[in-house]
């Protein structure tokens, strides 16, 4: 299973990218806390989000729930990759009721039984 839950800040703005094949991407850097240590960068893609996504800012708190991915492309003649959050969905942590169900919906999703092995 391959799920994520992410809280942490943006720290630049959302980039709103077009796709050669039309779809919508934006891409996000969320900064993760943890206790006792330093910030982790995260970066997050989120594709066909609605189109206020593109208005989220610098130091906006977020909860985003999705998985995670590796993706391989080439770059200057070298094979390369990145590892990257792949968003499902993104909440403002501010809509705490929202963010609360969509983190309950991924937990949801887990099969309990497979987590104990």
């Amino acid at each position: 299973m391959n799920v994520v839950v992410l809280q942490g800040r943006l720290t630049r703005p959302a980039e709103l990218r077009l796709l050669p094949s039309g779809d919508s991407l934006v891409g996000l850097e969320l900064s993760v806390s943890r206790p006792d240590e330093k910030a982790e960068s995260v970066p997050v893609v989120w594709l066909d989000a609605p189109a206020a996504a593109a208005d989220l800012d610098v130091g906006e708190k977020v909860v985003v729930v999705g998985r995670v991915r590796r993706r391989f492309f080439r770059s200057g003649g070298a094979t390369q990759s990145r590892t990257e959050v792949v968003a499902d969905v993104v909440v403002q942590a501010r809509k705490a009721k929202r963010a609360q169900t969509v983190v309950a919906q991924a937990a949801a999703r887990l099969d309990p039984a497979s987590v104990a092995r």
